[in-house]
């Protein structure tokens, strides 16, 4: 089970220069996020997902890579990186980072001498052509910022390749020299201690677009995978791969590829459930899932660090998702997504904001939380692009929001200070003086969901009901059961479960004291926008 752990793990997402400061300069740090290592172990974090913090322009978040081997001076140095991973092991929690191989960043050595010499081998590790495809509208990523795929540069007299913004050429990993400069990368962070990868614009790592005499560049992931498990044998990968069902099985293989993927479909579903406040939409979600390895594992989550995608739905659904969560031209992006943070989205409603994430802890599959999640961040709409979501973390109501002592105009990204997700209404110390607060709650789903594992291991199926406002399944494993019910609806009702297999149900969780259930009696009550757990006897 060892090999397994990301199975029941609880996964956090931050951002290193957003999340502490340590020297008063303005950026967050390596030092500073060790100091905030008691914070997440409090909270019952078992594994940090580490954003990009490599040397870097920042044209994209970090996502430009000038230096896979370093760590960005502004964040702290390779040693500090080393003691921060001490610290984390110490309290238990693991530590994956973001391989971001599909490209580089432009000012990377590679593309500077593969620019100027096309007879040097760096020339090679990049995509190129002279007169290149044109660029159909569906194939931009960023719409309305990039309207090529390709780049015209007059040192090379040619152009090169870009799926992403065209200050980050895409790699050429066609080329088995590339192949290898990835797996010494890999091996690299794999010696400082990581467990594992997050790989950055995984279907466009795969996608032979522009390469010529290509081989079969999903073997890839496989040889990936089992150079990680040679260096490292509980070491994973996992991929961020927005596709739609039927391309799924490409990255788990037969369970000899990535152990994890993101589960960008039902994430969507689920919020055109949560708008529509009807479970079917939910259960069509999960039931469009394909079936995995065993040894898969699908990462759930509520918001990351990106926009909130939705270009797996048909243009209606996405409408009515804008309708009830964004209806302002400025709260979308690129034409397909959502650039909020989940509390505006629910207009602060505490029992809504606690019903989304019931259902996110125990849906099939391993809970991912995104730092700020824990106290209920806002966002900043003022900010450019997926900024709006960037702004840094608020750990109190001192200057900053206890981010920083460097003066506001200075710091790496804004600190909300205005309104009720200011960081004054909204900071970790004031919440965890109050009983009620949502950082407490937080607390107690991490703890009792670490106390099912059905959810994270266990098979799963839907259980119909009489209320279609009322989401239901339930999970088993090694002959334990437990069943998860969600009021997605705004009125309270009484759930009959269609199954005489599950009228003995203890209650384990829940957004109120309920009484307790008669035995004899298959109703269950649930309140408006109410969850219960329970195990099965």
């Amino acid at each position: 089970m060892q090999k397994l752990w990301y199975k029941n793990a609880i996964f956090y997402s931050l951002d290193v220069e957003t999340f502490m400061d340590s020297d008063g300069d303005g950026i967050g740090d390596f030092q500073g996020l060790t100091k905030r290592l008691d914070h997440l172990s409090g909270l019952g974090i078992t594994c940090l997902w580490l954003l990009p913090f490599y040397p870097s322009p920042n044209r994209d978040n970090g996502y430009d890579v000038m230096d896979y081997y370093n760590v960005d001076p502004r964040l702290g140095t390779l040693g500090d990186f080393v003691e921060f991973m001490h610290q984390a092991s110490d309290r238990g929690i693991r530590v994956l980072v973001d391989l971001v191989v599909n490209h580089t960043s432009i000012q990377h050595p590679w593309f500077q001498q593969a620019r100027s010499d096309k007879h040097s081998k760096y020339h090679d590790y990049y995509v190129w052509s002279e007169n290149p495809p044109k660029t159909k509208p569906e194939q931009i990523i960023f719409s309305g910022v990039e309207d090529s795929l390709w780049e015209y540069d007059k040192q090379a007299d040619a152009y090169y390749l870009h799926h992403f913004y065209k200050e980050q050429p895409d790699l050429n990993i066609a080329n088995p020299a590339v192949r290898e400069e990835i797996y010494k990368i890999m091996g690299f962070w794999l010696q400082l201690g990581v467990s594992g990868f997050r790989i950055d614009a995984a279907p466009f790592l795969i996608n032979p677009l522009g390469i010529s005499d290509c081989p079969d560049l999903q073997t890839f992931l496989k040889d990936m995978r089992e150079f990680i498990t040679s260096r490292r044998g509980d070491a994973i990968v996992f991929a961020e791969a927005n596709v739609s069902s039927e391309k799924i099985p490409v990255y788990f293989g037969n369970g000899d590829r990535c152990q994890m993927l993101f589960n960008f479909l039902l994430n969507q579903y689920m919020f055109l459930a949560l708008a529509r406040k009807d479970s079917q939409t939910l259960l069509d979600g999960l039931k469009s899932l394909p079936d995995i390895p065993n040894i898969g594992q699908w990462l759930n989550f509520v918001r990351h660090h990106d926009e909130l995608n939705l270009d797996l739905i048909s243009d209606s659904e996405r409408q009515e998702i804008f309708q009830a969560f964004a209806p302002e031209k400025n709260m979308q992006i690129f034409g397909r997504g959502v650039r909020r943070r989940l509390p505006p989205m629910l207009r602060g409603e505490r029992r809504r904001i606690e019903l989304t994430y019931s259902v996110l802890f125990s849906l099939p599959g391993t809970p991912l939380l995104r730092y700020g999640e824990e106290i209920g961040m806002g966002e900043d709409l003022s900010l450019e692009g997926r900024n709006s979501v960037r702004t840094v973390m608020q750990w109190s109501n001192a200057l900053n929001g206890g981010f920083s002592t460097a003066s506001s105009d200075v710091l790496t990204r804004p600190v909300i200070k205005e309104g009720e997700y200011g960081y004054k209404q909204v900071n970790v110390t004031d919440q965890q003086r109050d009983p009620n607060s949502l950082i407490n709650w937080m607390e107690h789903i991490i703890r009792i969901r670490k106390q099912c594992p059905e959810f994270g291991c266990g098979k799963w199926q839907i259980l119909e009901t009489d209320q279609p406002c009322v989401f239901a399944h339930c999970c088993e494993s090694e002959g334990e059961s437990a069943i998860a019910l969600h009021n997605l609806g705004d009125y309270s009702c009484t759930v009959t479960l269609k199954s005489d297999e599950y009228n003995h149900l203890i209650d384990i969780f829940g957004d109120s004291q309920y009484e307790p259930l008669d035995i004899n009696l298959p109703s269950i009550p649930i309140k408006a926008y109410g969850y219960r757990w329970f195990r099965v006897k």
